[in-house]
């Protein structure tokens, strides 16, 4: 019989892995049914070069209206265009009463009544077009139904792509192009560091605590994200399908989160190193944390393999930044109480000069926490707002760069070595547990 943290882990790996088996490849399809949203973003903003193309596909489409209503005026329906300066964010920022037909900011790329009119012997209608010389820019394809108590059902297949020289495609938006080639260098970058925290344990075996070979796991999984991620961008910019990749990279960033949170947990509570076991309100925070994490991977998948209109695509979008936010506030929370008990130890106990040490260096680690997920879940946001949009990957290149900086700092901290500050205290301490 498996213990119960070990059952609890394989489960929530297994649920990970059933929903990445239920996710599509990432082909953009798109099947509405009875749906009455009058505005409906189909594919998420792309950043179009100026030889972007746009190419449709649009099945057999039916519009519902109450009865003994007049017939349906197809020209109120439509594919529109948008360009950033309209759609500032990826969710649709218009009142429904409006008609974005009638918008003179918005490009109308075709009507209902276009595509009954034009279907190819296949009964499909194509549509191509590309972005005009000086028209580059980050664009979002809206689907739009003006017609007032009506449903419409339909099936769409959408490409969005950057033509090159070579007649080949390019499946990554304009700003995200050079994702796979930031992936490659960080992912050597990790090995270089999982090399070297290797071989610092090796060296140092006779101080080396359990937490040091969790650290050592979190690298290995972090290492084997960022290899996932490369394969992803990689295939997508090629193919326009991540070709299996993308359950790699479920699977390492559920496990690379897991472990990030576990790690910062146990190394705030001074868990191994300090004392031999966690409290009962540690135990409970790690037992709040790994379901998040669970459903936190979840929403990733969904919002990766989904349409965007999907009418739960928001929803899980929220769900994960909502998720992201409660697991980054969690992990603050061990190292308050850690600096909380050195505090009121420092005055009670007559070792204050011993406790006051404890205390800076935790306050330090604190403060890392705290700069990291700032930067990571703040500033990189900004920064991929407001760069051009040819140089978004900047933001993701920041990303890396800080959480890279960030294992290094921490390994520096907490590294097994006899007159390191964190560990040198250990047996004193050890002695009155």
């Amino acid at each position: 019989m498996l213990p119960a943290r070990a059952r609890t882990a394989l489960l929530a790996l297994g649920v990970v892995l059933w929903a990445a088996a239920m996710a599509e490849a990432r082909i953009d399809k798109v099947k509405l049914n009875h749906d009455s949203r009058s505005i409906i973003l189909v594919a998420e903003p792309f950043g179009f070069n100026e030889n972007g193309v746009i190419e449709v596909e649009i099945g057999k489409a039916t519009v519902f209206l109450p009865e003994n209503s007049p017939a349906a005026d197809k020209t109120r329906i439509g594919m529109i265009l948008v360009t950033d300066d309209m759609n500032a964010d990826a969710s649709p920022p218009f009142e429904d009463s409006r008609c974005l037909l009638d918008d003179h900011g918005a490009r109308v790329l075709f009507t209902l009544e276009e595509v009954e009119n034009n279907r190819a012997k296949d009964g499909n209608f194509y549509y191509r077009n590309s972005i005009t010389e000086g028209n580059g820019g980050i664009y979002s394809l809206y689907f739009t139904n003006c017609i007032e108590d009506s449903d419409v059902t339909l099936s769409m297949a959408t490409s969005l792509y950057n033509a090159l020289p070579n007649g080949g495609r390019d499946y990554l938006s304009a700003g995200k192009k050079l994702l796979p080639a930031v992936y490659m260098v960080m992912f050597v970058a990790s090995l270089v560091m999982l090399a070297l925290w290797a071989n610092i344990l090796s060296k140092r075996r006779n101080h080396v605590q359990r937490v040091h070979f969790l650290m050592l796991t979190l690298i290995v999984f972090k290492a084997l994200t960022l290899l996932s991620q490369y394969g992803m961008n990689h295939y997508i910019q090629k193919t326009g399908d991540p070709e299996g990749w993308n359950i790699a990279y479920y699977i390492f960033t559920f496990l690379r989160g897991l472990m990030f949170f576990t790690v910062i947990i146990l190394l705030g509570t001074g868990y191994s190193y300090f004392k031999p076991f966690l409290s009962d309100n540690e135990k409970r925070l790690l037992m709040v944390v790994i379901p998040l994490q669970v459903l936190a991977n979840i929403a990733i998948i969904v919002m990766d393999e989904d349409s965007p209109a999907d009418r739960d695509w928001f929803t899980w979008r929220d769900i994960f930044h909502l998720l992201d936010i409660i697991c980054c506030c969690a992990v603050l929370f061990p190292i308050v109480w850690s600096i909380k008990r050195l505090r009121d130890a420092a005055t009670t106990d007559g070792k204050a000069a011993r406790n006051a040490e404890k205390l800076a260096l935790f306050k330090q680690f604190y403060v890392m926490v705290v700069a990291y997920v700032y930067f990571t879940r703040i500033i990189v946001y900004l920064l991929q707002a407001t760069l051009p949009y040819q140089y978004t990957w900047l933001g993701d290149a920041a990303g890396e760069v800080a959480t890279l900086s960030f294992y290094v700092a921490t390994g520096i901290k907490f590294q097994p070595a006899q007159h390191n500050p964190y560990l040198s205290l250990e047996e004193a301490e050890m002695a009155e547990l």
